[in-house]
């Protein structure tokens, strides 16, 4: 199965609560910071979500 990484590349101070909330979720905390997680239906939903704040790379297995 392949997996996404993520990086966040906008900060999520002054956006919506409920962003803040999925941007944590995913695990990133700082700018630059970068998480490895399964590609699944959640986590593109996830990603859909806060699409203007991260930035996302297909790595293959």
């Amino acid at each position: 199965m392949a997996q996404l990484k993520i990086t966040l590349v906008h900060s999520a101070a002054h956006r919506l609560p409920k962003q803040r909330k999925i941007v944590e979720a995913l695990g990133l905390g700082r700018i630059n910071s970068s998480v490895i997680r399964p590609d699944n239906a959640a986590t593109r939903g996830a990603i859909f979500k806060v699409a203007h704040l991260v930035d996302v790379e297909q790595i293959k297995d």
